[in-house]
C-alpha cells in the first residue's frame, strides 16, 4: 500500500494506532505479562471480540459498500474454525494416544496410532475411522490452506450461481440464509464427519505447548487477532478507496445504471462476496481456539442475523462503524449474559438480563433503523461537522444508512 493511499486515508493510520495502543494496554494489564489487573478469561473475551470485529468488517464491505445483505457470512466464519479445529483436535489427540501407547511392551505402529486417534475422536458418535474430509488433518499447513480455500470455493460457487441469475435484494438474503441453514443441518448429523452436535472440542490446548500457560496463550491470541484485524482493516480500506470502491458503491446505489455503463456487475459482486467470505473464515480460525469449542449451532442463521445487527448499530458504510458496533455489542453482551447485571424485580415478574438480552438487542436494532440509520458511526459525522449536501430536494439514493452524503461532496 502506497504512501498516497495512507495520505488520502488518515483514518487507517488512526485506527491502527488505536488498535496498537489497545493491544499494548491489555498486554500490560494481563496476568501473563503485566500487573494482573485484567483476568485471563477477559483477555480471551477481548481477543474473541477482535475476531468478531474482523468478520463485521467483512460484513460491512459486502453489505454497507456493495449492497449485498448476506445472512450467511457467519457460516464462513464457522467453516474457518472447523478447518483449523480439525488439525488442533487431531494433533492434540495424537499426543495423548502416543503417550498412552508408549506404556505398552511393544512400540506402537503408525497404523495403531492412527486407529487410536480415530477411535478417540469419533468414538463419541459411534465411529472408529477417519472420514475422507480428515485426509489432511495431520498437516497444519494444509489445514491452514483449507481455512482459505474451502470457504472461498463455497462462496465463489454460491455467488456465481446467484449473481449470474441476477438474484438481488431480499431474495438473495433468503438464499444466503437457506445455504447457512442447510449447512448447519448437515453438520448436526453424526455421519457428517465433524462429530455432529458434539462438534470439535479442546481447541484451546495447542499441540506442543503444554508448558505454556493459558494466560500466555490468551495474550498470544490477542496479538494474532489484533494483527489480523489491523491487516484486514487496511486491506478493506484500500479496496473501497479507489476506483473499485466507487464501482461497488455505484452498484449498491443503482445496479442497473452501472450495468448499462458496461461494468461487469456480477464480477464485482462475486469478488466482494468471495473476499469477504475468506476474511470471515480467517476471523473464525482465530476465534474458536480462544473459545475452545465449535459445534453446528455456531452456523445457525441467527448468528448471521446478529452480525447484520452489529454492523447496523455501528453504522454500515463506515469501516470504523462496523468495528465499533461489533466491539460494543460483544462486550455489552458478555456483561449482560455473564450475570454481572443485577436482575430487576418488578413485583409479579423479575427481569433476568440473561434471558432478556436478545430482546434488548433486537429493540436496539429497530430503534437504530428507525431513528439513527447511520448508527454509532454517525456520531463521528457530527463531531467532524459533516453535513448532507444541498440536493435541492432530490433524493440521496435508496440507502440512507450509507455514506452517500459524504460521497456526494467528494
Amino acid at each position: 500500500m502506497s504512501r498516497t493511499f495512507l495520505a488520502k486515508n488518515p483514518s487507517v493510520l488512526t485506527f491502527l494506532l488505536i488498535l496498537a495502543i489497545f493491544t499494548l494496554g491489555v498486554t500490560i494489564l494481563s496476568e501473563a505479562y503485566g500487573v494482573a489487573f485484567v483476568s485471563t478469561s477477559f483477555v480471551k473475551t477481548l481477543g474473541k471480540t477482535l475476531c468478531l470485529c474482523l468478520v463485521a468488517l467483512a460484513m460491512d464491505l459486502v453489505w454497507g459498500y456493495a449492497g449485498i445483505l448476506s445472512l450467511g457470512h457467519m457460516a464462513f466464519f464457522a467453516i474457518g474454525g472447523y478447518m483449523l479445529g480439525m488439525w488442533l483436535m487431531y494433533a492434540r489427540t495424537e499426543e495423548i494416544v502416543v503417550a498412552a501407547l508408549a506404556q505398552g511392551v511393544l512400540p506402537a505402529t503408525a497404523e495403531e496410532i492412527r486407529q487410536g486417534i480415530a477411535t478417540q475422536i469419533f468414538g463419541v458418535v459411534g465411529a472408529s475411522e477417519f472420514p475422507a474430509i480428515w485426509v489432511f488433518a495431520h498437516s497444519f499447513w494444509m489445514q491452514l490452506a483449507l481455512v482459505v480455500l474451502v470457504p472461498g470455493v463455497l462462496a465463489a460457487v454460491f455467488g456465481w450461481l446467484a449473481f449470474r441469475s441476477r438474484v438481488t435484494g431480499v431474495y438473495l438474503s433468503i438464499l444466503t440464509q437457506a445455504m447457512t441453514l442447510a449447512l448447519a443441518l448437515y453438520l448436526f448429523q453424526n455421519d457428517s464427519g465433524l462429530r455432529g452436535n458434539n462438534g470439535l472440542s479442546g481447541l484451546q490446548n495447542l499441540p506442543g505447548l503444554d508448558g505454556v500457560s493459558q494466560d500466555r496463550l490468551s495474550v498470544w491470541f490477542l496479538w494474532a487477532s489484533a494483527a489480523a484485524l489491523g491487516l484486514g482493516y487496511a486491506l478493506v480500506a484500500w479496496v473501497v478507496s479507489g476506483k473499485f470502491g466507487s464501482v461497488i458503491r455505484a452498484i449498491r446505489d443503482d445496479e442497473q445504471r452501472v450495468r448499462f455503463l458496461g461494468y461487469s456487475v456480477e464480477g464485482y459482486k462475486l469478488f466482494v462476496f468471495t473476499l469477504t467470505a475468506v476474511i470471515a473464515a480467517i476471523a473464525g480460525a482465530l476465534y474458536y481456539p480462544q473459545a475452545g469449542i465449535i459445534n453446528p449451532a455456531e452456523l445457525a442463521p441467527i448468528a448471521s442475523i446478529y452480525l447484520a445487527v452489529w454492523v447496523a448499530i455501528g453504522g454500515r458504510g463506515r469501516l470504523y462503524g462496523a468495528v465499533i458496533g461489533a466491539a460494543f455489542v460483544s462486550v455489552v453482551s458478555s456483561w449482560f449474559t455473564g450475570g454481572r447485571v443485577p436482575d430487576v424485580p418488578l413485583g409479579v415478574y423479575t427481569v433476568q438480563w440473561v434471558d432478556w438480552w436478545s430482546v434488548v438487542l433486537g429493540l436496539s436494532f429497530v430503534l437504530v433503523t428507525l431513528f439513527a440509520p447511520k448508527g454509532i458511526g454517525g456520531l463521528f459525522d457530527l463531531w467532524q461537522g459533516v453535513k448532507s449536501p444541498d440536493r435541492k430536494g432530490a433524493a440521496l439514493g435508496p440507502d440512507d444508512g450509507a455514506l452517500m452524503e459524504r460521497e456526494a461532496q467528494e
